[in-house]
């Protein structure tokens, strides 16, 4: 049963050292400890707003995108289960299908192209399947999925996780691997291919 986000003011995030236990923070949260959900939000919210901004691409969206998910993470924390995965990468998602969930519903102010759109659909069906999937079913897939990608040629495989884990544009992949922006897009549409008939 969903709670409501703790009244107390997100301070701004600070720098440590110190190692932080992301599954225990994610079980304080469940059993209603702001500090856990504090504690969460100084150690990622500045790089959980590059995700944010790499999918969205408007900085005021982002910030709206940040301010549901931690809504969401402190609602939703009794659902993490650290046997299905680590915390980070739980609340990593969070925020992902927050913003594409954003792009989908039309919050943004801008026009998707094209390919972002096809991108969002992709990457939003996945992460329905994820939800809706029996536990043991989707790390079976899981272990497929990583031997589908392993079995791509490195550069496709690159493009694949920037564009589907990272959220970056075609043309900020095609920046990262200084490749020419169409053979970015034939790399991700043919990896594509391959991944569909792999796992197929």
């Amino acid at each position: 049963m969903g709670r409501s986000l703790p009244p107390q003011t997100l301070s701004p995030p600070t720098s440590t050292a110190a190692p932080f236990d992301y599954d225990a923070a994610l079980m304080a949260c469940a059993r209603g400890d702001r500090t856990a959900l504090q504690q969460l939000y100084q150690r990622e919210s500045r790089y959980l707003m590059g995700v944010a901004m790499r999918i969205v691409r408007q900085r005021p969206q982002a910030e709206d995108v940040l301010h549901d998910a931690f809504i969401s993470i402190w609602q939703r924390a009794e659902n993490f289960n650290p046997a299905l995965g680590e915390g980070r990468g739980w609340v990593y998602s969070v925020v992902r299908h927050a913003a594409l969930n954003m792009v989908r519903s039309g919050a943004r102010q801008v026009s998707l192209g094209e390919d972002a759109a096809v991108a969002a659909d992709d990457q939003a069906s996945l992460a329905a399947y994820a939800a809706a999937g029996d536990p043991f079913e989707l790390r079976a897939d899981l272990g497929r999925l990583h031997g589908c990608l392993s079995g791509l040629e490195p550069a496709r495989r690159d493009c694949i996780l920037y564009a589907y884990v990272e959220g970056c544009s075609h043309g900020e992949i095609a920046e990262r691997l200084q490749t020419p922006l169409g053979t970015v897009k034939a790399w991700i549409q043919r990896g594509m291919r391959a991944l569909r008939e792999c796992m197929g």
